[in-house]
């Protein structure tokens, strides 16, 4: 997309340089990434992040106004949890970058929400992209490495000691995710801890912390609340739906509210028009449109090419949309002339007290597939998998 940056790293790279790139990555966390570092960053122009800001700006005006009971019936019965907060304390937001009927580069929404992604993996990632290819440096995310830090304890610690805060995870360890957990632990002090370990004596919920029972009183949650019925023989002592005294960073209710449930309520040049499935008019062509069930995660369920027969096949239609389809256009160049197709999420975080969510980071995900999961591609792609994008004039 930026011809200098892109002629530039794509001289520099050699294998050598990948292998050091994902070595420092290890040195710094401890663990081997568990999902495909991409061998390139993405390169974007200023002009296409004004359009990405702009329209995240929009989708965040539409969610403000959106009436709560509108938000409240996103949440299935049988997740919803007490205590529900006035607003998330994460929101992202996914666009894929597409070209439009006019030849312009430009981002369209694919996805949204309001839970955590990679925060403090991707400050580590860009930084480390930077280490090994210097001359990034100068188009680098302008927020100091201290400043983003604050941000985050602000956010999730608040006003606690870090012996009172947990990140809460299922079976952590097993999940891709983990060199997050622990550069999150590196970053605020907190400790990683299964949702199996909790202990729980009247409306307090305890942990285990060097041998001492430890009062949590912030849970910086990382469990996808609506996965725990799949996990055959789950014991735990603690479920969500009871009351308890304990500020949730971000509240699982925000999980359902801020996600596919809202595409076919929001309105942007940048958003793909999107129905509940029960309200598809007859007027639209099926073949434009891909179904999506609105609970599922990392890509699950999705079908990029549904029929009249799969659509009539459903039974619970409220619970699955359709997203008119976008063409992402391949334009990030690999070394052997081939081209990328790629993702960028935003990453906001939304203090309690802020009228607005603040942009601190971002995370791109490379594919040459169909999909964007490294699942899909050729086990020989390059510049593929997970990256983080860097803009600059043209």
């Amino acid at each position: 997309m930026i011809p200098k940056y892109r002629k530039q790293f794509n001289q520099e790279f050699s294998q050598e340089k990948y292998e050091q790139f994902k070595e420092i990555l290890k040195q710094k966390s401890g663990l081997e990434p568990a999902f495909r570092i991409s061998e390139s960053p993405l390169f974007l122009t200023k002009k296409f992040e004004s359009k990405l800001i702009d329209a995240s700006e929009s989708i965040i005006d539409q969610i403000k106004n959106l009436p709560d009971e509108t938000l409240q019936k996103a949440i299935p019965d049988n997740c919803r949890v007490p205590n529900d907060t006035k607003q998330p304390h994460f929101f992202t937001i996914d666009f894929g970058i597409c070209k439009s009927e006019n030849g312009e580069i430009e981002p369209q929404l694919i996805e949204l929400q309001a839970f955590p992604s990679l925060y403090a993996f991707q400050k580590v990632f860009e930084d480390t992209f930077c280490e090994v290819y210097p001359f990034l440096s100068e188009i680098k995310n302008k927020m100091p490495h201290e400043e983003f830090k604050n941000y985050m304890k602000d956010l999730i610690l608040g006003n606690e000691n870090p012996e009172n805060v947990i990140l809460l995870e299922i079976y952590p360890e097993k999940q891709k995710t983990a060199i997050d957990f622990v550069l999150t632990e590196k970053l605020l002090g907190i400790k990683t801890v299964c949702l199996t370990k909790l202990k729980k004596e009247g409306k307090k919920l305890f942990y285990e912390n060097d041998g001492k029972l430890t009062e949590i009183k912030r849970i910086y949650n990382r469990v996808i609340f609506d996965e725990l019925d799949r996990i055959p023989d789950l014991k735990t002592e603690f479920d969500f739906r009871e009351d308890i005294d304990v500020t949730w960073v971000t509240h699982p209710n925000w999980f359902f509210k801020v996600s596919k449930f809202l595409l076919p309520l929001l309105q942007h040049q940048f958003v793909p028009k999107s129905y509940f499935l029960h309200e598809f008019p007859e007027s639209e062509n099926l073949e434009n449109f891909v179904l999506k069930p609105l609970f599922s995660f990392a890509g699950s369920g999705v079908n990029l090419n549904p029929t009249k027969e799969i659509t009539d096949a459903i039974e619970d239609k409220e619970d699955y949309i359709l997203q008119r389809k976008v063409t992402y256009e391949p334009v990030f160049q690999d070394i052997n002339g081939e081209f990328s197709k790629a993702e960028i999420r935003l990453l906001y975080i939304w203090r309690e007290n802020d009228e607005r969510p603040i942009l601190l980071e971002n995370l791109g995900r490379m594919t040459k597939a169909a999909m964007v999961n490294v699942d899909f591609n050729k086990k020989d792609a390059i510049w593929i998998g997970s990256s983080n994008a860097f803009f600059a004039e043209e």
